[in-house]
Order: structure tokens, then sequence, then C-alpha cells
């Protein structure tokens, strides 16, 4: 969905949750940095990577990566901009620092900080006036059809933009389509499931004023060789545990650059 000419054609993102140390986090995000730096996807245009670490790592993954292709976004971010908000990081800063997208309404939030619709569209709002691209999670709790699935995500999303719609905020946002019943399962939704819910939000997105360059990539134990399995129709992924091994990210790039030539040859072949 995302337009120009400079537009990546895929997507791929890592958030590290609270699973590794600082030293650790350093580390992964210098194998990240480069592999981003020689791998021929990513060389060629093909897609667009960023990673999603904690706030004490922020600026150390930053200079990690200094010279790689390589978004940085936040896990998290205050409703304000300033103030006696103890614990909390704003969008001022976190766009000081470097970071280009925030993270908001993630299922973990939503379930164990209680953070509710009203609290994500404040959330959504913050990031988009201080020039951070929204990265709204959204996902049905439990499997259903996915016509009925698309429905409830729909919902979600147009409540989480509320806010933003309301005070003229315009931008691009990136929607990770996360069931909530697939994450942290062994297995991801079926390819199926996730093209059908994924075509219907790219639609819905696709009528947002103001969101050009918008997307819409799949997150829920989202691993190497689900790109391949849904063969292209849908455009990115947003990973977790499974991207743990700098070398899986690798093997997702492998794919893209295997899908990318795939369609850009069968559009030759179709207009010889």
């Amino acid at each position: 969905m995302l337009t120009g000419p400079a537009a990546a054609p895929y997507m791929v993102g890592v958030s590290l949750k609270m699973y590794f140390g600082h030293a650790r986090t350093v580390e992964w995000a210098a194998a990240i940095g480069d592999i981003a730096r020689r791998h021929p996807a990513v060389a060629e245009g093909l897609v667009e990577l960023f990673v999603v670490p904690t706030f004490p790592s922020l600026v150390p993954v930053r200079e990690a990566l200094a010279g790689a292709p390589v978004r940085l976004g936040a896990q998290d971010l205050a409703t304000a901009d300033s103030g006696a908000f103890t614990g909390e990081v704003s969008g001022v800063e976190l766009a000081e620092i470097g970071c280009t997208l925030a993270e908001v309404g993630h299922a973990e939030r939503r379930a164990l900080f209680h953070e509710d619709d009203a609290v994500i569209a404040a959330k959504t709002a913050a990031a988009l006036r201080n020039g951070l691209t929204p990265l709204l999670c959204v996902g049905e709790e439990t499997e259903a059809p996915a016509a009925i699935a698309a429905l409830e995500v729909e919902s979600q999303l147009r409540a989480a933009l509320a806010d933003s719609d309301e005070a003229g905020l315009t931008g691009p946002i990136v929607v990770a389509y996360e069931p909530q019943w697939a994450i942290g399962a062994p297995e991801p939704a079926s390819p199926e499931y996730i093209a059908q819910v994924v075509a219907q939000l790219e639609s819905v997105v696709a009528g947002f004023a103001g969101r050009d360059g918008s997307r819409v990539i799949y997150g829920g134990s989202a691993k190497p060789g689900l790109l391949t399995a849904l063969g292209g129709d849908v455009k990115g992924l947003f990973l977790g545990r499974f991207a743990h091994d700098p070398a899986a990210v690798e093997l997702i790039l492998d794919e893209v650059l295997t899908l990318a030539h795939a369609s850009a040859d069968a559009t030759a072949g179709g207009a010889r």
C-alpha cells in the first residue's frame, strides 16, 4: 500500500518485548545491522526493516545500527508530551533520540495493563503529532470466520484513529494484524485466513484520508516460511520470538528476495 518511487514493497520488523538483557539486545541489533547492510533484498529496496527494543536499549541500538537501513521503534509511548508522568516516555523524546515508529495497542498492553480504546487512541494521536508512525496492533480475541474477524479488527483500527482524525493529525500508519489467539502459539493463523483479513484491512486503510503510505503486515507467531506460504499476498511481517536468532531474519529476507523477483519476472512475462 505504500506509494512512491522509493517505496519498498515489503516491510519486516521485530519487537524484542522484554526477552533480552541489555548486552544481548545490542549484540542482536548489531547482527541485524550487518545483515541489513549486505542483504540484496535491502540493497535492492525490496524491504523496509525495523526493530523495536526496550526503552533503555533505544540509543545503544541506534548506535549499533549506524549506517544500516533499519528503522528504530519504541514498544510504547505516553499519551502526553511532557509533565508529571513518572515512568512514562514521551513521543517528543522518542523522536529526539531517533525513533520513527511507536508500537500502540498490543494485546499484551490491553490485557496486562488494561489499556482500552481511549488510551490507545490517545497514544496513536501522541505518535502522529510527534512525527512517529504508529505501529497499530489489532487482532480478534478468538478465532472466527475471516470475514467476522475482519469486522472486529476494523472496529479496533477505527477506534485507535478516532482522536487523530478529530484533531486532523495525518500521516501513514503501519497496521500489524495480530490475532490474539495466535500470539505465543506454536503456529500462526493459516495463510488463507491471514490473507483474507489483511486484504480487508488494506481496503479499509486505503480509504482513510491523509494516510497515504500506510501498510498492513502480519504478526502473531510469524516466522520463516510464512511469507512464502502467503505467496506474496501479504507484504510484511511483525516478528517476535521467532526472530531472536538473527539468522531467522536473514531467512525471511531471502524469502522477500525470491518473492519480489518472481513477481517481477511474472510481470515482465505478462508484458511480452
